[in-house]
């Protein structure tokens, strides 16, 4: 063996113990005859020292070491010197006294420093990621993700799930974002595609009584990329037969429950609170809501009804919400500070930002000639506001006034330092709303996916829109108010995960279709072998799954949601590999092979 123990599990236990380490030279501190290097692994940080006086050979052939080299040494655990201890490393009460050292590799300068705190960009920090990973702070995402990883599979497999392999070379199946094309030589012109997710896979699982299905998915999605976007991405699918919407609810809160006790060592209360969609909007603007402070969008649509400010009526005239924010202790705000905050909320299509702050001896608005002191009073008491508070209102179409304030809500609690650190608020939302509205296309799509049930309660609902005279475009319209056996887990304001009960039955499926504009010559085209599999005595089943990037993202604290610190060899926003260079252009000998011809190139700059 090249070494005997790992650098950071010595103790003072192993004291007079000769040991073999195997390491690189994290810091190399030369003071003449004795000569300190701080040698690192992946376990840790331990202390050895040369001394020319202890043995001049061992101390020369250390004498050239500079950052990074890697190194073999064999030494003596000794007890440090009293006074130098360091009570920041768990190996910092001992160090190695070396007796015999061999330099593995040597390392040439470093592109960038390798500390928690790097000054380094991300695509530099790409380019060389092997070098990135040493950081400690890499390290220890890399140690979760397995950690959530090996946790899930315990936990899966004590509830009595198999871990079934799903194909990366499937059929294209046109849905939601752009797939990822595969030309296959031998059959010029057809090809596969990289699948979305194992959607279709796992409810074929299900008919084929596998009854309980996971897997730790690859899945692949050809689309823009943000911050919590990658073109490759891994997710906990999960898929169950013979359950309802309660039993996939509970199975999945214990499954965090679990991770959160064994991975971060928090206990986390179960159940998980709900919500619905509809007072998820009410309260916060958006289905994904931060339950960690408050700053709930508060309604005064019927406060301003008879006001003078016309932005307001003519909101409310127009089928709109005027709706405000009561943010504390910020009553002084300036003009320019209220003015960058309007700025703010114009990006969503908002015309502009009413104000009103509540002093100690006035009221101050930008406008507040429109109202009388009675109904300024009304809307303070309505939001809540204290003295020195400012309550911030918009008027628009209820999109706009949600995504708005929304965003308003977040940007404030981060300027007022609102948002509790290490709190892990979990939440469900239910009775999303099975299909929504395209103007463009003047029909319905399916708010998340066309394969989930309508929720049972609402069957009626389903049925009655194929025969109703109300227009498409109407709320009112029966298709508009099915809610849809769907749910997603929120965490902290990001959703963690998304899932349904499936439609099982080729009938509903295809009157699903039908709400869609998809005709059956087309669905059967596309899914015809999944229809006809539900032929054969399909079971009821549904499922969910978690974003196994997100989920580790979240866990490790990573500012803004960024999936790409949480990934071993990450794309950059643009959809790049730094490292590899990838993508990079196919010899056009390689399209031909293939059956494509390629297109002319565009000048690179």
């Amino acid at each position: 063996m090249q070494r005997t123990h790992h650098c950071g599990t010595l103790r003072e236990s192993h004291l007079g113990q000769t040991v073999t380490l195997c390491g690189w030279a994290s810091v190399v501190r030369d003071q003449s005859h004795q000569m300190f290097i701080d040698l690192r692994d992946r376990s840790g940080i331990v202390q050895i020292v040369a001394d020319s006086d202890l043995n001049a050979e061992v101390h020369g052939a250390l004498a050239g070491v500079k950052s990074e080299y890697c190194l073999q040494i064999t030494g003596e655990v000794v007890r440090r010197v009293a006074g130098k201890e360091n009570p920041k490393l768990e190996t910092g009460n001992v160090e190695i006294r070396v007796d015999n050292a061999e330099i593995l590799n040597t390392s040439k300068p470093l592109p960038f420093e390798l500390s928690a705190d790097t000054r380094a960009s991300e695509d530099v920090r790409l380019q060389y990621r092997y070098l990135d990973m040493r950081r400690s702070n890499v390290r220890d995402i890399l140690e979760m993700r397995y950690k959530l990883t090996r946790e899930t599979r315990r936990f899966l497999d004590s509830e009595g799930f198999w871990e079934v392999e799903t194909p990366l070379l499937w059929k294209s199946t046109p849905e939601g974002a752009r797939e990822y094309v595969v030309p296959v030589r031998s059959h010029p012109g057809k090809g596969f595609v990289l699948p979305q997710s194992p959607q279709i896979c796992k409810q074929l699982l299900m008919v084929g009584g596998v009854e309980k299905y996971f897997q730790i998915a690859k899945c692949f999605r050809d689309e823009s990329a943000r911050a919590d976007r990658q073109p490759e991405f891994t997710q906990i699918d999960i898929e169950m037969s013979f359950v309802g919407q309660d039993d996939v609810l509970e199975l999945t809160q214990r499954l965090f429950s679990h991770l959160m006790r064994e991975v971060k060592g928090i206990e986390i209360p179960l159940p998980f609170p709900r919500l619905t969609y509809a007072e998820s909007l009410r309260r916060f603007g958006t289905d994904k809501p931060d339950t960690r402070f408050g700053l709930e969008l508060t309604d005064i649509s019927d406060l301003v009804a008879d006001s003078q400010f016309k932005v307001f009526t003519g909101a409310i005239a127009t089928g709109g919400q005027v709706k405000a924010i009561c943010a504390p202790g910020v009553a002084a705000y300036s003009r320019k500070e209220v003015d960058e905050l309007t700025e703010l909320v114009k990006r969503f299509g908002a015309r502009g930002l009413a104000t009103f702050a509540l002093g100690e001896s006035e009221i101050k608005s930008n406008v507040a000639k429109f109202f009388s002191e009675g109904q300024m009073h009304a809307i303070f008491e309505r939001t809540g506001a204290n003295p020195g508070d400012l309550v911030l209102v918009v008027a628009d179409q209820p999109s706009v006034v949600a995504q708005s304030l929304d965003f308003l809500r977040r940007e404030m609690a981060k300027r007022l330092d609102l948002i509790p650190k290490d709190q892990f608020n979990f939440l469900w939302i239910v009775d999303t709303p099975m299909f929504e509205y395209d103007k463009e296309k003047h029909g319905f799509d399916a708010t998340h996916h066309p394969f989930c049930l309508p929720n049972p309660e609402d069957m009626a609902l389903f049925e009655a829109g194929f025969t109703t005279e109300i227009a498409k475009s109407d709320v009112a319209h029966p298709h508009a108010r099915v809610r849809a056996w769907l749910y997603d887990l929120v965490l902290n304001g990001f959703e963690l995960a998304s899932g349904s009960i499936r439609c099982h039955r080729r009938d509903i499926q295809h009157r699903i279709f039908e709400v869609i504009g998809l005709d059956k010559e087309v669905a059967q085209e596309r899914f015809g072998f999944m229809l006809d599999a539900f032929e054969y005595g399909a079971p009821p089943h549904g499922g969910i799954a978690p974003g196994f990037d997100r989920v580790v993202t979240l866990l490790a604290g990573i500012p803004d949601g960024n999936i790409r610190e949480v990934i071993p060899f990450p794309k950059t926003s643009g959809g790049t590999d730094p490292l590899t260079g990838a993508p990079t252009f196919i010899p056009s000998e390689r399209w031909s092979e293939l059956g494509l011809m390629e297109l002319p190139r565009e000048e690179e700059n």
